[in-house]
């Protein structure tokens, strides 16, 4: 393994200057334009360090929110309610929107007869009150006494565990749907592009910070009018290219797979293939001990289409590895994958609501990861020596879940140490693309921990390595 006096062919500012041109594609929802234009970059870059850059062409029916607004006719006047976001691909109205009275759905969201030929009015409660373990299983931390929250919560596993039934809703006749983030700061919520990991619902649907979801159900409690108005792009057969490249190692026979997504809306959230392009840089110029696979997949922001065939809890680069087993299973004189590593999210700085107000709380988020199994685990703190920036807890896959693009791997069998930290702000397309809670030298610092993690892989005989652990079950460890 290399020592830390190397010098490595990249540095905070360059990966800052990556970060700050994916930025100028503008969002990069899943096929979107400004997508396109992100992935031409890794493969232009690709193809300059003298490697052959490989893709994979799917086409799917795309969707895209352009404008939307909601207003409450009351008898004093119109009043404009802020929108915080859209619900992606969840519908779309005409021009002129949809006028109806709003009606309050209560209890569970599946029950939206009472909102037939209306407007569904939801709540959606901060996923608080349950606990962390039943998610989460902790193998190991660094500092040794930090641990996870004790309760999972936040916009993100609020929109992916709470989120309405819109096509339920849709079937029922209901004209549209106005979600409510509750007990989170409107700060918090605000441009959250979620819940992304649902099919086209048929139905448009807004969500609206909590200050304005009270002047909503005044709104319902007296009947007023509500006309929503979604206008959105659609594109069928768009195109969704993933794209993979081969380092050759002293070792042709077995493989790592080094895998992130390219789709996202923010400078955090799918930030991974400047580091995987650093990386490569690097081992172009260090030939590694195994064949390195780099896969950037597509389809990370629009799961229901970038499966592979069949796979039920699964992320977009199981797709890559259906396409591809040439590169990992072992048979008929396949490369054989003794590992995989996975790089999501960045540079993270912990953002949280403080006493209602939504601030940094801690200049690293926790770096979450999972780790295949208890060598994974070894091999993931010895790359992390010379540090200066750690905040890590290491986890089991738990209960079937394994948050990020890691999962497929893990799925398959390749043990596996997966980078997937979680923020607040994960999910948010904003205009400062939350660069103000990034940090490249901390993006730095990580990159060069996974280039000591593909190192010590190579040189751990493949017996060693093991495989991929099976899914830890009941109440997990915090």
């Amino acid at each position: 393994m290399s020592e830390n006096k190397t010098v490595y062919p990249f540095s905070a500012q360059t990966m800052l200057e990556g970060v700050e041109a994916m930025n100028a594609c503008g969002s990069r929802t899943t096929g979107s334009s400004g997508h396109n234009e992100f992935v031409e970059q890794i493969k232009r870059q690709i193809t300059e360090m003298g490697l052959e850059c490989k893709i994979d062409l799917k086409y799917f029916d795309r969707w895209e929110a352009k404008s939307s607004s909601i207003v409450i006719h009351s008898e004093t006047g119109d009043i404009p309610i802020h929108v915080s976001s859209p619900f992606p691909y969840s519908g779309e109205t005409p021009p002129e929107g949809v006028t109806a009275q709003g009606v309050q759905i209560i209890g569970k969201h599946v029950n939206f007869f009472p909102a037939k030929n209306k407007i569904a009015v939801v709540r959606l409660k901060d996923f608080k009150s349950v606990y962390s373990g039943v998610a989460f299983n902790q193998k190991s931390a660094m500092p040794q006494d930090l641990k996870l929250q004790r309760f999972y919560k936040g916009p993100v596993a609020t929109a992916f565990v709470k989120f309405p039934f819109l096509s339920v809703a849709h079937n029922i006749g209901v004209k549209a749907c106005i979600c409510i983030w509750e007990d989170m700061s409107d700060a918090m919520v605000e441009g959250q592009y979620l819940n992304f990991i649902l099919d086209y619902q048929n139905i448009p649907a807004l969500w609206v910070n909590e200050t304005e979801g009270k002047k909503v159900l005044e709104a319902c409690s007296r009947k007023d009018p509500i006309t929503l108005t979604l206008e959105a792009e659609t594109e069928p057969g768009a195109k969704g290219e993933s794209v993979f490249a081969v380092i050759e190692g002293e070792n042709k026979e077995e493989s790592i797979i080094i895998n992130t997504h390219t789709d996202g809306v923010n400078c955090v959230e799918e930030n991974g293939p400047i580091a995987l392009l650093s990386m490569m840089r690097y081992f172009v110029e260090h030939k590694p001990a195994r064949t390195l696979v780099f896969a950037f997949v597509c389809g990370h922001f629009r799961l229901p289409k970038f499966k592979a065939p069949g796979a039920v809890s699964d992320q977009a680069t199981s797709l890559w590895l259906h396409n591809h087993k040439d590169l990992w299973d072992g048979k008929d004189k396949h490369l054989k994958a003794v590992a995989g590593l996975t790089l999501e999210h960045l540079g993270c700085r912990e953002w949280k609501d403080y006493y209602g107000e939504y601030r940094c709380t801690d200049p690293i988020d926790v770096e979450v990861v999972y780790t295949g199994n208890k060598k994974m685990d070894e091999i993931y703190f010895r790359s992390l020596e010379g540090r200066t920036r750690v905040r890590t807890v290491t986890l089991y896959p738990h209960n079937f879940l394994h948050f990020g693009e890691g999962q497929s791997l893990f799925n398959v069998g390749i043990p596996e140490i997966a980078l997937v930290t979680s923020p607040d702000y994960l999910c948010v397309e904003s205009e400062s693309h939350e660069m103000e809670k990034f940090d490249p030298e901390l993006m730095y610092e990580q990159t060069v921990s996974f280039i000591k993690m593909a190192e010590l892989i190579g040189e751990t005989p493949a017996e060693q390595l093991g495989k991929a652990d099976k899914y830890t079950l009941g109440v997990g460890k915090i």
